[in-house]
């Protein structure tokens, strides 16, 4: 019996998540041949403050690229205005 973990982030939808681990179910299915009926697929959401790339946490990396993209925006209109 093939038993998938899959661990995101928090903040998919239900449906997008719904889709995928149906997905999955399915092509564990086709590629092992392990009856449809015998496959395990369950989702466990993150909190964002919990989840770490090195020893910033997810929250972090958003904020600092939400950081940046309004800097480049900012920069972007200054230079646009004569």
């Amino acid at each position: 019996m093939p038993i998938v973990q899959i661990s995101i982030v928090e903040g998919r939808d239900e449906a997008s998540i719904k889709r995928c681990v149906k997905e999955v179910a399915r092509t564990v299915h086709q590629t092992l041949g392990a009856p449809l009926d015998t496959v395990r697929v369950f989702v466990q959401q993150v909190p964002a403050t919990h989840w770490a790339v090195g020893d910033r946490t997810r929250d972090e990396i958003d904020a600092a690229k939400a950081a940046a993209k309004a800097k480049d925006s900012s920069a972007n209109k200054t230079q646009e205005t004569p």
